[in-house]
């Protein structure tokens, strides 16, 4: 009874609004209430400050600058091998498996468009169908940096209008095409063995999504769905290797990684499992 209320409540609720003042308190430098919201915040989610670049929260001069920390040197280790894929995130498996056609499973019940998640763009989505997918969900407490899997060329970023539904395991098993629904940002890859798609999933209380090439793709809030193709070579090109830095969450969400069929077998991850930046999320099938 409790959790239908708490997600009815997400659908009256001025989740854009909400997000971004919320945004705009987490951008503030508020001196010692800022330390103190930072203070309270690891005390709360058990965040782990000793793997953080700067383990004292008086050394953040914002909360937004504190929730995208970065880690030390050799917080994480990049899993070595070349034929394995580097988990992108700290976080959670939610779900992984097959991309039936143009279908991917969210939770008991729910399925939703992989074309839809993709901005409804038939031309992104038809490398990825009868492909594999993996979705991992952030939690307060993690690392919210996204790092890439492999090596991969950008070609395509889209920009997708929608919610801001919360993304926790709860909402994901009583919401609808929850994924494919929400704000999020789509971001394309060419890479030696195939293509790969890395989706950053907005949420309520997320106050933006970044990536490295572009830096804030959200907010600013659009109606429309906005798509971005980037060349191969000159100045505008975007290379990443295995490893990098992609983007980042403030505060936190969800990524969908999808994959073109027979590229690769994912790691045996089960829903709830955790998750670490850098262990092995795939291996190469050919």
């Amino acid at each position: 009874m409790f959790d239908s209320i708490k997600i009815a409540f997400q659908y009256i609720t001025p989740k854009h609004l909400i997000s971004r003042i919320v945004g705009k308190l987490a951008a503030a430098e508020a001196g010692g209430l800022t330390t103190a919201l930072i203070k309270l915040f690891i005390k709360q989610y058990k965040v782990n400050m000793a793997e953080a670049e700067r383990e004292n929260p008086a050394d953040y001069a914002s909360f937004n600058e504190f929730f995208t920390r970065p880690l030390k040197d050799d917080a994480r280790v990049i899993c070595p091998n070349e034929r394995d894929l580097a988990m992108p995130v700290d976080g959670a498996m939610s779900q992984s498996g097959d991309i039936k056609h143009d279908s991917i499973f969210q939770a008991k019940g729910h399925d939703y468009s992989l074309t839809t998640l993709l901005g409804g763009k038939p031309e992104l989505a038809a490398p990825f169908k009868n492909g594999k997918f993996a979705t991992v969900y952030l939690a307060p407490k993690d690392y919210h940096r996204i790092h890439m899997p492999m090596d991969g060329q950008l070609t395509d970023m889209v920009y997708v209008p929608g919610d801001l539904f919360s993304v926790n395991p709860l909402t994901a098993r009583r919401v609808p095409g929850l994924f494919a629904r929400n704000e999020r940002v789509v971001a394309i890859f060419n890479t030696p063995k195939g293509k790969m798609a890395m989706v950053l999933v907005g949420a309520t209380i997320v106050a933006s999504i970044e990536t490295v090439w572009a830096g804030t793709v959200s907010p600013p809030v659009g109606k429309n769905v906005v798509h971005w193709q980037y060349p191969s070579e000159g100045e505008e090109a975007v290379f990443l290797k295995k490893g990098d830095e992609l983007g980042r969450f403030k505060l936190g969400s969800t990524i969908v990684a999808c994959f073109e069929p027979d590229m690769v077998e994912l790691a045996d991850y089960s829903a709830g499992d955790d998750t670490r930046l850098g262990d092995v999320f795939a291996t190469l099938t050919q």
